[in-house]
């Protein structure tokens, strides 16, 4: 269990901890806006592209060697990302770096589910979401200590010790198990990856380009793929990467409308709050991600209150009202980021989106599976872990298009590399001039998120009661 939460707890904080450190690195490599966000989209976007197939594959050649070859390969990504000169080589680098960590996830929670018993099994899931947890408010924090200590590159470097530790810890306490053989459906593989790859690229990039023609068209062509992908799934005969019968459950397809709209939310929402604590505000990294610290303490908190109130009540009352609680929050946090501020009030939508996460990711993770057949709880499990990341990459892609629009609007001409350049300190705060325009375009790209999250919301009304569970034995 220890060396599975080795893997799976630097696999989540490398999601949040970049964050902090965005800034830092763009003025250390040059980079301009676009890029910078890339940093985090292209880890994203190779998380999501394999995760499925990731899945099947420590199937068929075990969970632990897979898990091996996934930590060797992140670990190796991570001190190429350290020692990246260009920000062209960082992205490459972050992009390997996405591979290992869908082939570790996976394989962390198959390992779980087959080497414990039945009747310990909830236990171990429960130190499972201790460490999530953890690692949600661990991420940004030691992001900011890093970089203000030592420097950005130690938030990649902090990776090789913890990767070799885990290597170990993989090789001498976790037991191989027996696999099973499978086929892979590659033209699945190949039709999910081109169409999510070019419509994360076109939004992206759109504004970057003034939104061309060409950037249209790869729009279409992504959603052309995708609409391919979900036809070809619905004929294939074999072992489908999304078995669509899956869906027929309504509790099951309104449960990743939720988990797409909240990845998309708390990816999107992390860049442009980022920047105008940094850049307006003045803070530290360090400083920044202490803002976020009382959204995953209250979750903390009370995640095992309302999970155990979700087993009593109808799913629709806390999932739906906790998702529009969240709305409420980022429309809050939109409203109030302006250089006027005080740090105090800067906090009060942190807290109301850690009340709304404890109401949203254990009760859909529940509700999703619930009502599934056994048969399919693997499956189902896959696709929605799946959801979640393809939310967050979208979310990354999509809140960073509408800044660069945003900034464009209030700031003509705009480029972050000259303002940086103007900066009076060493937190990089930008001249006091721009700080209401810039304020108003972070506050304003989060309304994106807001809109999603209220949308998911409404659509979790449709959520019905969980069936009752099996009597034991069955």
């Amino acid at each position: 269990m220890l060396a599975m939460c080795i893997g799976f707890f630097m696999i989540l904080v490398d999601m949040t901890i970049v964050a902090v450190a965005q800034p830092a690195i763009q003025r250390a490599l040059g980079a301009d806006f676009n890029s910078i966000i890339w940093v985090t989209s292209v880890y994203l976007l190779t998380y999501a592209v394999p995760l499925l197939v990731a899945g099947r594959l420590g199937d068929k050649f075990g969970p632990k060697l897979i898990f091996q070859i996934g930590l060797v390969i992140f670990t190796a990504a991570s001190v190429w990302c350290a020692f990246s000169t260009s920000i062209g080589m960082l992205i490459a680098a972050r992009a390997v770096q996405g591979i290992g960590a869908a082939l570790i996830t996976p394989q962390t929670m198959a390992i779980v589910t087959r080497i414990f018993p039945t009747e310990r099994r909830g236990a171990a899931m429960g130190v499972w979401g201790i460490v999530a947890g953890v690692a949600t408010m661990v991420g940004p924090l030691l992001g900011g200590v890093l970089t203000d200590n030592f420097g950005w590159k130690w938030i990649f470097l902090i990776n090789l010790p913890v990767g070799i530790i885990g290597l170990v810890a993989a090789q001498v306490f976790v037991p191989r198990v027996t696999t099973h053989d499978h086929k892979f459906d590659w033209i699945g593989v190949v039709l999910s990856g081109i169409g999510l790859a070019a419509m994360v690229f076109a939004i992206q990039d759109g504004e970057k380009y003034d939104w061309a023609a060409w950037i249209w068209a790869m729009i279409g062509v992504g959603v052309l793929f995708m609409v391919l992908f979900v036809l070809w799934e619905a004929r294939y005969r074999g072992e489908a990467l999304v078995p669509l019968s899956l869906f027929a459950d309504r509790n099951y397809w309104v449960s990743n409308v939720g988990i797409f709209a909240q990845g998309f939310a708390i990816t999107g929402i992390m860049i442009p709050i980022m920047f105008f604590l940094q850049l307006v505000g003045g803070m530290s990294p360090t400083r920044s991600a202490l803002t976020m610290v009382p959204m995953a303490v209250v979750s903390g908190i009370l995640a095992p209150v309302i999970g155990r109130l979700a087993d009593r009540v109808h799913p629709r009352s806390i999932i739906a009202t906790a998702l529009f609680l969240n709305g409420v929050a980022l429309c809050i946090m939109a409203v109030i980021n302006r250089p006027a501020t005080p740090v105090w009030q800067l906090l009060i939508p942190t807290i109301l989106m850690g009340v709304a996460g404890a109401g949203i990711w254990a009760p859909l993770g529940a509700t999703a599976t619930r009502n599934l057949p056994w048969h399919q709880a693997g499956a189902g499990a896959g696709v929605y872990n799946t959801t979640r990341v393809v939310g967050s990459v979208l979310g990354s892609a999509g809140v960073g298009a509408l800044m660069q629009a945003l900034l464009r609007h209030e700031f003509p001409g705009f480029d972050m590399g000259r303002a940086q350049e103007h900066a009076a300190s060493a937190a990089a705060e930008l001249p006091e001039p721009m700080h209401q325009g810039f304020s108003v375009a972070m506050g304003h790209s989060i309304f994106l998120a807001a809109g999603v999250v209220f949308a998911a919301a409404a659509v979790a009304l449709l959520l019905v009661p969980l069936k009752a569970p099996e009597a034991p034995g069955t």
